[in-house]
């Protein structure tokens, strides 16, 4: 009845619980694997027998360590020490538990893993059983001497032995799933031995050491492992609430070694050496493109109507020549007076070969247009431009209205950056140190990329080019000259209207200031 009224009683308890499972579950997975052996109507009824028995062989262990260490009679004397048979059990149990723990602890911060070869073929039950009750007599060494350098009453050995094999006979494959899932907690175990270990050769040579000590340093290690798990299950648990997609894009680029700007300090020469990433930046930009495809809208990777080159089915044979030599593209909208009457889809050669032989041009000839919605997703207009066989796609509008038109290559060029044709110039002319020539019509996932600029759009943004961007700021159609300023990670940005067309903006400057602190809000013109 004292035991029952004693507080530390019940703390060495609850503690050699916990260890003796943490130190069975080695036990428990050679068990499995023995198990595994036996037909699998015969499983669990081996594992329930075989775990019964060894529980029996433990406690008959434990009563007879513990009644060696009662063994306090002098055996010899070493010096001004005197060791006692217990004292030689002492010794020897604890630096088997010292070097248990240190090799478990290697062979985990290593990665290694216990491997067991055997036959697959059924074996005989009661072989298998055997078997089990001799495995636990080995890896119940520990978990005994554990028990008697814990506590000093054997009634509370017995009952923590017999609680731990009752969790262990009920929850074994729930239990190895939590402590494979929580690596910390078996080194934290593991540290636990060794101090135990430690402290059992200490009381061997004669300095005993309270266990009230090592139960106040095993309960304030549990404490914080236990707010540690806490804290990383509310971490996963926010993480869980972003998109899979922004998760998988950031897994990614730590692989390729890049960190998310999110983890990013900026810390004065902590940058880490281009030479020293696996990747370049190039190749991170284009995980990075493939990545963020499925998220960008048709009208970010289409040539807009404004740069659309079209044949005017009611022009004279000379002046459809002339603009098919001109333009070094394979296929041409061919329209009937405007952009939004398409009659087909004409391939250059064949125009040329038509007005050659007949002056004229076949429409039976041309190919019937592909049209897509402008709402239409990038991933089914990627299978539309699979089975166009190499053929343009038209984007209309909710009225009928051409909006622009996408072929295959400005879907690789989403990914892997601007390939400019014969007739175009890039969209980012580098003009100096830091100092960007940047086309309105630049694509803004593009114009990110090449210049480290992050935040510029996000999905809600109905916007897809630099124009998009700088008329959103401003709010206004910005006259030349007009200026803003945006401070990034990567030094502050200065953006500056060089060209209107129209009510387009042509032609941005874009300077980067890495030494100058400029207002990071959007201005007007000074």
């Amino acid at each position: 009845m004292e035991l029952l009224l004693d507080p530390s009683v019940w703390v060495g308890l609850l503690t050699l619980v916990v260890l003796e499972i943490v130190l069975g579950i080695d036990n428990l997975i050679f068990i499995a694997i023995l198990a595994d052996k036996l037909p699998p109507q015969q499983r669990d009824r081996a594992r329930v027998i075989g775990l019964s028995l060894a529980l029996i062989m433990r406690l008959a262990l434990l009563s007879v360590i513990s009644w060696l260490f009662k063994l306090t009679a002098p055996l010899f004397s070493l010096g001004p020490l005197t060791f006692s048979g217990r004292d030689l059990i002492l010794i020897m149990g604890g630096f088997f538990l010292v070097f248990k723990a240190t090799m478990e602890m290697h062979e985990r911060v290593e990665g290694k893993s216990h491997a067991v070869s055997g036959s697959r073929m059924y074996a005989g039950f009661w072989v298998i059983v055997t078997q089990i009750v001799v495995l636990d007599a080995v890896f119940s060494l520990d978990a005994v001497i554990t028990a008697v350098g814990m506590v000093d009453d054997l009634e509370v050995m017995m009952a923590a032995v017999i609680i731990a094999i009752g969790i262990m006979l009920v929850a074994s494959k729930p239990l190895t799933r939590f402590v494979n899932a929580h690596p910390t907690v078996v080194i934290l175990c593991l540290g636990f031995l060794l101090m135990i270990g430690f402290a059992l050769v200490a009381e061997g040579f004669g300095f005993k050491v309270p266990k009230g000590y090592l139960y106040a340093a095993i309960g304030f290690s549990v404490i914080i492992e236990a707010l540690n798990q806490v804290a990383r299950r509310n971490l996963l648990s926010a993480d869980d609430h972003r998109p899979m997609r922004e998760r998988t894009a950031e897994g990614i680029l730590r692989m390729l070694g890049k960190r998310p700007l999110s983890e990013q300090a900026p810390t004065e020469g902590a940058a880490q050496p281009p030479d020293e990433l696996p990747f370049g930046v190039e190749e991170r930009n284009m995980v990075s493109g493939v990545l963020r495809l499925a998220d960008r809208t048709v009208h970010s990777i289409m040539t807009p109507r404004t740069d659309i080159t079209w044949i005017n089915i009611e022009d004279d044979p000379e002046t459809i020549r002339e603009e098919v030599t001109r333009t070094p593209h394979g296929f041409f909208p061919v329209c009937r007076g405007s952009l939004d009457d398409i009659v087909g889809i004409g391939r250059a050669k064949d125009i040329i070969a038509d007005l050659l032989q007949s002056k004229t041009l076949n429409q039976r000839a041309l190919r019937p247009p592909i049209i897509v919605h402008e709402t239409v997703r990038i991933l089914d207009l990627i299978d539309t431009l699979k089975s166009a066989r190499g053929q343009l796609v038209m984007v209309i509008n909710e009225f009928g209205a051409v909006e622009g038109l996408v072929t295959p290559i400005d879907v690789f060029e989403a990914i892997a950056g601007d390939f400019p044709d014969e007739d175009e110039t890039p969209d980012i002319i580098h003009s100096g140190e830091n100092r960007w020539v940047v086309d309105g019509a630049t694509d803004l996932h593009h114009f990110e990329q090449s210049l480290e600029i992050e935040g510029l759009m996000d999905e809600s943004d109905d916007y897809s080019t630099v124009a998009g961007y700088l008329l959103r700021q401003f709010g206004r159609l910005p006259d030349v000259g007009d200026h803003l300023s945006l401070q990034q990670t990567h030094g502050h940005f200065r953006f500056e209207v060089l060209q209107l067309e129209g009510r387009r903006i042509a032609k941005v400057l874009v300077e980067r200031h890495r030494d100058e602190t400029l207002d990071a809000m959007p201005a007007d013109a000074a």
